[in-house]
């Protein structure tokens, strides 16, 4: 049954509901579809479920782009209603033709409304029936070919003396096995290779040749012995001589850690310098100038690739020139299949790529192209808007506010550092620390990598650098409890930030994502950052999706914590490549709070959307 059937517009504002459906909506599904579906582009899916505690529904929708509408169906995910899609076409049609902006009030559409669904059920039910009409002969069919053929075998006993007769009854048997007759007509199958719809003559001969392979084989198999034998004779030649092994019976020291500075007689033997790098990058604002480069880069593709401006220009002149009526599917795949490639080149996930043009294509169909406008001008504006809103955050990500407000609440701020191995989770935390204490914020560290071996070490130097205090247990602990301790003891010592450092971890690995999972339930910290590098492309899609998938299925609490920010670091090391950043916003919905892009402590800075747009479109 459907429970709902609702028409507003791009602006929110309701024209007119489905009175005599009037079921009221368990939670808010029409606001969750606005919020993480038609707001993030993801507009190109056919549907979208929602999950409330008692409640399970499907929504689809459908866009009239022209006059800015959105028709939205919601039912029971149970009942996998058919007519859905069939109805909103009719309803879309139906509404547009009374639509006048002015007004606000349809109620003349309510029996309109009813005739349209009668319709619709009407249609689906004997489409189903037919369906079910069609099935009978199928299996009436094959009960026949089996008697057939149990038939034919009864005969083949029967004249087994007959050697004609026989291999007659045999290859009409195997035919019927085959599904190659019915009983009135065989089709002879052919061994023919097609290629673009077209046949191909060198087929004939068979997938390949035989004689060909044995040749190769042959060939290849003297040119692998000649190198082994070459490979010996240099082997032979060098003798391998097995050094001596040398025991040294000196005592082990008692202490291995070199980074302490404190020697044998108690004086410093490093001398530790503080960090004064000056000013971090995250309180510089960057300056981006787009128009130049956009004509720099015209002048170049102008100049060196004058044939490629060329090619389709004469053939959408005078479409652009008078304006084209709608757009539809067709018009925009050209276009969208080039913006794919470009985006792909960019590091974007191919998935990601998909789903976005999809999303475009959505937005797109049904608007009527202005005149003097090129169709690739118009997709190329319509992303651009929506990597704009992919990448711009939808929340506050000020953390100095947020800082003082827990301080308010007499508690210290925490900042969870999540991630994959090697990626450089503690040399970022170090950053962020140093640009915090620029900012007059107390800081202390909480060294939680019990799993690395030298992860204290690298967390010690960094606080001596920096001179903050920082909590550690050594190895072999549970990071759980760490944390724990740690924000107890920063709330004693009153440090307005604790910066804990976790151990590096594959998205698999199901034990330490256990671990993690019990540290982030446990502490429940006010930021969870998740650190991933800019290198990656596809895989930046799994490790997000999983950790985030692994995090909410191993969490003990009814609203399990998920990540709510991403530090993106090697940022330095990847030209244009920068797909990896909106790969991991699109992925995860969380926004990118913190850019590194360097190894000194200054070389941390925010994420430029209207660059990283300009760059993954040019």
């Amino acid at each position: 049954m459907l429970e709902q059937l609702l028409i507003f517009t791009r602006g929110g504002l309701i024209l007119w509901t489905c009175k005599e459906l009037g079921n009221a909506l368990r939670g808010s599904p029409i606001d969750t579809l606005i919020r993480s579906c038609l707001l993030e582009e993801r507009s190109g899916a056919a549907s979208y479920n929602y999950d409330a505690p008692g409640a399970a529904y499907t929504l689809k929708w459908t866009f009239h782009n022209e006059l800015g509408l959105v028709f939205v169906a919601v039912y029971q995910r149970i009942l996998h209603l058919l007519y859905v899609d069939d109805l909103l076409a009719m309803v879309k049609q139906g509404f547009s033709e009374i639509y006048d902006p002015k007004r606000m009030v349809y109620d003349d559409f309510d029996e309109t409304f009813r005739q349209l669904r009668m319709e619709a059920e009407a249609r689906a039910s004997e489409l189903k029936r037919s369906k079910q009409v069609a099935v009978k002969p199928v299996n009436n069919a094959r009960k026949q070919g089996q008697d057939q053929k149990s038939g034919f075998g009864e005969n083949k006993k029967s004249n087994s003396g007959l050697a004609d007769g026989g291999d007659a009854e045999r290859t009409k048997s195997h035919q019927l096995e085959n599904g190659y007759s019915n009983g009135n007509r065989v089709i002879e199958s052919k061994l023919t290779a097609v290629v673009n719809g077209k046949e191909n003559a060198s087929s004939n001969v068979g997938a390949f040749d035989v004689n060909k392979l044995q040749k190769l084989r042959t060939k290849g198999g003297k040119k692998t012995d000649t190198v082994v034998n070459k490979g010996s004779k240099e082997e032979s030649k060098k003798k391998v001589t097995k050094k001596n092994r040398v025991w040294d019976d000196k005592p082990v020291e008692a202490k291995l850690d070199f980074t302490d500075p404190v020697g044998e007689n108690g004086e410093n033997n490093i001398e530790v310098l503080a960090a004064d790098q000056g000013q971090s990058m995250m309180d510089k604002e960057e300056i981006f100038s787009s128009d130049s480069e956009d004509e720099e880069d015209e002048e170049g593709s102008q100049g060196s690739k004058p044939d490629a401006k060329k090619k389709g220009w004469f053939s959408s002149m005078f479409q652009s020139i008078s304006g084209k009526a709608s757009l539809d599917k067709a018009d925009l795949e050209p276009a969208l299949k080039a913006l794919k490639d470009r985006l792909m080149t960019k590091n974007v996930a191919e998935e990601i790529a998909e789903k976005l043009c999809e999303s475009v294509a959505a937005s797109l169909e049904g608007k009527k192209l202005a005149s003097f406008t090129r169709i690739s001008s118009t997709v190329q504006n319509a992303m651009e808007e929506a990597l704009v809103r992919i990448l711009t955050p939808r929340r506050s990500i000020d953390i100095l506010r947020d800082v003082h407000t827990a301080q308010e609440q007499k508690k210290p701020y925490v900042v969870v550092f999540v991630g994959v191995n090697g990626v450089g989770k503690s040399t970022n935390l170090a950053k962020v620390a140093y640009w915090l204490l620029q900012h007059k914020v107390s800081v202390m560290m909480a060294a939680c990598d019990t799993f690395r071996s030298g992860a204290v070490e690298q967390l010690r130097t960094h606080a001596r650098r920096l001179q903050i205090p920082i909590f550690e247990k050594g190895y072999e602990k549970d990071p759980a409890i760490v944390a724990k301790e740690a924000i107890q003891e920063a709330s004693r010592n009153g440090s307005e930030v604790v910066l804990v450092d976790t151990a590096g971890r594959m998205q698999d690995n199901e034990p330490l994502m256990r671990a993690l999972s019990k540290l982030i339930n446990l502490n429940s910290p006010d930021l969870v950052l998740f650190v991933g590098e800019a290198l990656v492309g596809n895989d930046a899609v799994d490790q997000l999706s999983k950790f985030n998938q692994k995090l909410a299925d191993l969490s003990t609490s009814p609203n399990p914590r998920l990540i709510d920010g991403i530090l993106l670091t090697k940022f330095d090391t990847i030209d244009d490549k920068v797909g990896a950043a909106l790969s991991m916003v699109y992925i995860s919905g969380a926004p990118v709070m913190f850019v590194g892009c360097g190894q000194s402590y200054t070389d941390l800075k925010k994420l430029n959307v209207k660059s990283i747009v300009k760059t993954l479109i040019k």
